[in-house]
């Protein structure tokens, strides 16, 4: 699925791959080293200093806070909780969508490990309210 995403791909382009809507689901399934592997290289194909580059490294950066939080390393969860919120801030795309996400699901899932809430209980609410992490529906 990696190999879906080019260099010189349009953000519209790498925000419709396999890699990046797979990423997606492995991360919304509980495989967050999966997600943040198939991420990668659509964060390397876009260009520095954009909206998409900043919610892509942010999606990354997440699906590790949300691997920490499973193993138990809090100082890591927030540690990289301030990271996710630095590009969540300052990624220039506040309370919008870019590449199918919204910026406030993001938030949401971030405030709620910031809390304390585990992985599992996460999880756990998604699948009642049948809501996705991250994506437009």
């Amino acid at each position: 699925m990696r190999g879906t995403v080019r260099n010189g791909m349009s953000a519209a382009e790498l925000a419709r791959t396999d890699a990046w809507r797979a990423g997606w689901q492995y991360l919304e399934a509980g495989f967050y080293w999966e997600a943040h592997e198939l991420w990668e290289p659509v964060w390397m194909a876009l260009p520095a200093g954009t909206p998409e580059r900043a919610l892509v490294q942010a999606a990354i950066q997440l699906a590790n806070v949300c691997l920490k939080a499973r193993m138990g390393r809090l100082r890591a969860v927030f540690r990289l909780c301030n990271i996710v919120q630095g590009l969540l801030e300052g990624g220039g795309w506040q309370g919008c969508a870019a590449m199918g996400v919204r910026s406030d699901r993001l938030r949401m899932i971030l405030d709620r490990l910031r809390d304390g809430e585990s992985v599992q209980q996460i999880e756990i609410w998604r699948v009642q309210n049948n809501a996705q992490i991250g994506r437009e529906r």
